[in-house]
Order: structure tokens, then C-alpha cells, then sequence
């Protein structure tokens, strides 16, 4: 005979992450957007590469092709 136990199926449990998951997405979407408001325009438009920094020039070192 089956017993009373109630098992959490694995269509309950996928439903319940996804739901979950969700959740977590919508909770973190007004942090994103504030680190991206408080950058003025000026912020925006700088220039960030720079061709003479260490970690560019390490980064062509490492990657040349052998000769």
C-alpha cells in the first residue's frame, strides 16, 4: 500500500528555483540602476583605454605569435 508521504516532485522543485530565481532578478534591478545613474556625462564620455598601461602591454607580450 502507498503511504500518506507527500514527496516534492521534480517539476515542483524546478517550478519553485524558477520562481526563486526570478525573485532574485527583480530584487537586484534597482541596484544596477543606480551605480549607472550616479555616472555624470562627462564620466561617460572620458577615455578608458589606455594603449601604454602595464596590463595592455603585458597582455601583447603574452599574446605574440612566435616568429
Amino acid at each position: 500500500m502507498k503511504q500518506g508521504k507527500s514527496k516534492l516532485g521534480r517539476r515542483d522543485f524546478l517550478r519553485a528555483m524558477g520562481a526563486g530565481a526570478g525573485l532574485a532578478v527583480t530584487a537586484a534591478a534597482p541596484l544596477a540602476t543606480e551605480a549607472v545613474a550616479s555616472e555624470t556625462e562627462e564620466e561617460k564620455k572620458k577615455a578608458r583605454y589606455q594603449a601604454n598601461s602595464t596590463d595592455v602591454q603585458s597582455f601583447y607580450r603574452v599574446n605574440r605569435y612566435p616568429s
